[in-house]
């Protein structure tokens, strides 16, 4: 559960947060990625990094940053 604010409190937008999504396979990485992504801003471009995963950063339409990571199977 989260919450950006409580009852009757002014509503303050930050930025400085990221919600990370530990995908469980490749389709569910794609899937993720391209949903949360339309109508928002790619940063990073999913792409199969040095430490043996694919991953990739957005912020969302709604101005939520979001990073997606999915380990890459080993051999």
């Amino acid at each position: 559960m989260a919450s950006d604010t409580m009852p009757g409190m002014p509503f303050q937008a930050v930025d400085n947060f990221y919600v990370c999504a530990q995908c469980d396979s490749a389709e569910e990485i794609e899937r993720l990625f391209a949903g949360l992504g339309e109508g928002g801003t790619v940063e990073s471009h999913l792409d199969n990094m040095f430490w043996g995963a694919r991953f990739g950063t957005l912020t969302d339409r709604f101005g939520i940053h979001w990073m997606f990571n999915y380990e890459l199977p080993k051999g």
